[in-house]
């Protein structure tokens, strides 16, 4: 599977909230020297810095400078003291603003992944975040990469799938700003992660419609 164009910093430079849901079905590449790993992306997540489940809601940190950036870089965070999820940055430069990549459906490299994560499952190489990041080698040295221009890690447009409509949910495994409806998946899509929302706002339209 080819994929289509790379994703231009002006489609990442908007709110959060308007991006997640157009990330469905786009492409993750990481380049590798064994070829190329590649999944299409079935679940993100939106976060603000007026949302008190960001990592950004209570200012600028060494931590989270990379949400402050410019559209477009990879913000990597560490949690729970054992594993890596990695953000898209969206919105102006200074806002604050990501979408966490939840889950992919893999394509190419599927070898690579299965060593990354010790299963040669399928459905448990990308089916959550830290199963993504571990699946495609995204660390630390990943934080701040330009998904735009650079040849490490970026995203192409791909073909959304006809007829699959997208669930709209509140997000997974958070203690605050729960009642936003901000977790957006492909419906029936069994690449999906396994995380129950406290809401489910049910589906709102198809993708390739």
């Amino acid at each position: 599977m080819a994929g289509g164009a790379r994703l231009p910093r002006s489609f990442l430079a908007r709110p959060s909230v308007a991006v997640a849901p157009e990330l469905l079905g786009c492409l993750l590449v990481r380049a590798a020297p064994r070829g190329r790993l590649l999944a299409r992306i079935v679940e993100t997540e939106a976060y603000e810095e007026s949302d008190p489940a960001s990592h950004s809601y209570r200012g600028r940190t060494s931590r989270n400078e990379v949400m402050f950036g410019p559209a477009g870089c990879l913000y990597v965070y560490f949690t729970y003291g054992m594993h890596f999820c990695m953000n898209i940055v969206t919105g102006r430069e200074g806002e604050g603003s990501a979408v966490l990549l939840r889950a992919a459906e893999p394509l190419e490299g599927l070898d690579s992944m299965a060593r990354h994560r010790g299963t040669d499952d399928p459905r448990l190489l990308c089916s959550g975040p830290a199963r993504l990041c571990q699946a495609f080698g995204v660390g630390r040295r990943e934080n701040g990469l330009d998904v735009v221009r650079g040849r490490d890690v970026f995203l192409l447009a791909g073909e959304p799938a006809p007829c699959s409509p997208v669930r709209v949910t509140s997000r997974v495994g958070i203690r605050n700003g729960g009642e936003r409806p901000w977790r957006f998946l492909l419906e029936g899509d069994p690449f999906v992660s396994g995380g129950r929302p406290a809401r489910d706002r049910g589906v709102r339209g198809s993708r390739g419609s």
